[in-house]
């Protein structure tokens, strides 16, 4: 049970990347709107390997937990 804190910290810490993800990607589009499908196209892909390392930080401390 010592480790219980652990998956949330780490669900908050993908939601808080994601979020700054989204933040950033907003920004560049708004600034030079041509380039937005570039530009998206690397907010998904970078956003999927924060939830990737997310779930991986999950399944650790839940393993842990156990």
């Amino acid at each position: 049970p010592s480790q219980a804190g652990g998956d949330g910290l780490a669900v908050v810490g993908g939601a808080l990347g994601i979020g700054k993800i989204g933040a950033a990607a907003t920004e560049s589009i708004a600034r030079q709107p041509e380039a937005g499908g570039a530009v998206s196209t690397a907010m998904i892909i970078t956003a999927a390997m924060v939830e990737g390392a997310t779930l991986f930080g999950v399944v650790v401390c839940l393993l842990a937990a156990l």
